[in-house]
């Protein structure tokens, strides 16, 4: 009996991949069971789902730090792919399943509101409760596709959901993709507020350069290697399976993101920035609660299955930054 591509490499997997790696194979299944394809795994599948769904798209247009108005800085989707291409280094190493790592890697952010943090600080404000990482989960359960969701495996949207949080991913790539996903935002965002001068080099805490390096690419090496070789080493004991960093660089981590909070995103320049950002996310939720036949269909068709809140906010929560910009203008300026 001739096996399909997908069986193939399932079989692969079963042979290359470490005891700790999720398999295909074993997917815990999507809420509503569809037929296997024959050439795809369930993670290749879910990876492509992503790729070619609108929310992934609009990520060009969100703001990772600094409001997206220079092609320079990074934007959630360059950050999305960084995320990505670091993972799915660490994870050939450690002999993980690179289709699930990915997979959770470029769907983690697809609930970020336009403006970034500041967007998801301005409607849990309002609302009480918004968090990205329950939003993008939102996005690819109910959504995507005309509001039919994506269908997705349990793995991914578990790593999607718990990649920030309280509560971690069952699986050891979605443990991977929280860790790797400070690391990566640490790291560009200091390469990102350098090149917009809120700060030199030389700023940076002593003990940054002298254990993480002195360039972007050094450090984001030394965080590769260093969670490659510490968890290689913990996996032997069997004993708590997690992705792990040593004390020393685990150390040098905390004080670059104590150093970036107080001089980047609660910083002079961020914050004159977030206010009127802030001001405007407030001022289209006001507007649009208040006009809810103004709405697009996408979002306006789900208020009576849910809430004119909810819908609302779903709307908000979709729009890049110029288009939130554009919409301010539109609706307040004469």
């Amino acid at each position: 009996m001739d096996l399909s591509i997908r069986n193939i490499t399932e079989q692969a997997e079963e042979s290359v991949l470490s005891p700790f790696a999720q398999l295909s194979k074993n997917t815990k299944g999507r809420a509503n069971p569809e037929q296997e394809c024959d050439i795809r795994t369930a993670y290749q599948r879910d990876r492509d789902r992503i790729i070619h769904c609108q929310s992934f798209r609009s990520l060009k247009g969100k703001t990772q730090v600094f409001i997206v108005n220079d092609y320079l800085f990074r934007t959630r989707l360059t950050h999305t792919l960084e995320v990505n291409q670091i993972a799915r280094t660490v994870a050939r190493a450690l002999k993980l399943n690179e289709d699930l790592t990915e997979a959770i890697a470029i769907g983690h952010d697809l609930g970020h509101t336009c403006f970034g943090h500041v967007g998801e600080y301005v409607l849990n404000k309002i609302n009480g409760r918004f968090k990205h990482n329950e939003q993008s989960l939102r996005v690819v359960d109910v959504l995507e596709r005309d509001r039919r969701g994506l269908n997705l495996t349990f793995e991914v949207r578990d790593g999607i959901l718990n990649h920030t949080g309280p509560d971690k991913p069952e699986t050891l790539e979605g443990k991977l993709i929280r860790l790797v996903d400070r690391i990566t935002y640490l790291c560009h965002d200091v390469q990102d507020s350098i090149n917009a001068g809120v700060f030199k080099m030389e700023d940076l805490p002593p003990i940054v350069s002298e254990r993480l390096g002195k360039s972007h690419s050094e450090r984001i090496n030394t965080f590769v290697v260093d969670m490659i070789n510490v968890t290689r080493d913990k996996l032997k004991d069997e004993i708590d399976v997690d992705i792990y960093q040593s004390e020393k660089i685990s150390e040098a981590m905390n004080i670059l993101r104590d150093f970036m909070f107080k001089n980047v995103y609660y910083g002079k320049v961020c914050s004159q920035e977030k206010k009127k950002a802030e001001f405007i996310v407030e001022s289209l939720y006001t507007y649009f609660i208040n006009h809810p036949e103004e709405i697009p269909l996408k979002y306006y068709n789900s208020i009576n299955g849910e809430s004119l809140e909810r819908s609302t906010t779903d709307f908000i929560a979709s729009c890049t930054d110029s288009y939130a910009i554009q919409l301010f203008h539109d609706k307040f300026i004469p």
